[in-house]
């Protein structure tokens, strides 16, 4: 397979940088071909501003979607973007990978996102009709490609939990899992959350080390979050709201939008490692 790695730490000594690192030799040693964005050391610039779209003219009000669509279509993105479409179009797998800060990913990646998933590319595709409101949630550019994120959380996982008081990490990677991979198609994976990231020892790192070995092993078969597909008979068109009587029981909330939910317990469950307490600190 083909395996891109979107990286957003801004230090590479940190713990984010090691897993980073076990991920692809990991990957590489199973033959698989892996490529790094590394979005600090690449200096990528996160705003959406009028440099995005050098054919713009001077005097014409940017707006940005229509901006973004006329750029793709004929082929004047910036040289940055281009490059970073290239990579997801060669990439089977995508794996984004970040530190969990003020409960979202950080700037940096956001602006990738912003920038990368263009309009006419990861989004505005496909037919708009009465039956059809486009080629998205299950069906896009990206379909058939398979992706997940790597993220590490200071907080322990029953803070995180159904009753914890960060909210549960299925809702808080909701948008990001559904809203950004999930939209333009791609199969979208569990996520690998490392809890305490800034407490691990070395027998913790190593354990969290070895559950990452094993999901980079397990990339082609781990069963994807079993989202509803947007045309595939669940939603009213074009109103867009899940039909009556589909829900299982009591879900909700974004719950809702997850198929089977009886049988994967109330959500998708993530890959979870849950460091010890009393250990020194580090970068995570």
């Amino acid at each position: 397979m083909k395996v891109l790695i979107v990286f957003a730490h801004p230090e590479p000594g940190s713990l984010n940088g090691g897993l980073r690192d076990v991920a692809v030799r990991s990957l590489e040693a199973q033959g698989h071909e892996v490529r790094v964005s590394d979005l600090y050391a690449q200096r990528w610039k996160s705003d959406v501003d009028r440099a995005d779209f050098p054919s713009l003219p001077a005097d014409t009000r940017l707006a940005p979607a229509a901006a973004s669509k006329q750029a793709f279509e004929a082929g004047t993105l910036t040289v940055d973007v281009k490059g970073e479409i290239e990579k997801l179009l060669w990439a089977d797998v995508l794996i984004l990978q970040f530190p969990l800060w003020w409960f979202s990913m950080p700037a940096i990646l956001k602006g990738w996102v912003d920038r990368v998933f263009a309009y006419g590319f990861a989004y505005g595709v496909g037919e708009h009709s009465d039956k059809r409101w486009g080629d998205r949630y299950g069906e896009g550019t990206l379909a058939g490609k398979r992706a997940m994120v790597i993220v590490t959380a200071g907080g322990w996982q029953e803070h995180y939990s159904a009753r914890g008081i960060n909210g549960p990490i299925d809702d808080l990677l909701f948008p990001i899992n559904h809203g950004i991979l999930y939209y333009p198609g791609y199969e979208v994976l569990p996520p690998f959350v490392v809890y305490k990231s800034d407490k691990l020892d070395g027998a913790a790192y190593q354990a969290v080390a070895e559950s990452l070995r094993e999901r980079m092993r397990t990339l082609a078969t781990t069963p994807p979050i079993p989202y509803r597909r947007q045309n595939g008979g669940d939603y009213l068109i074009p109103g867009m709201q899940l039909r009556a009587g589909l829900e299982y029981s009591a879900a909700s909330g974004f719950a809702l939008h997850v198929e089977r939910a009886e049988s994967h317990g109330s959500r998708a469950e993530p890959d979870a490692v849950r460091p010890p307490t009393d250990v020194r600190a580090a970068t995570a």
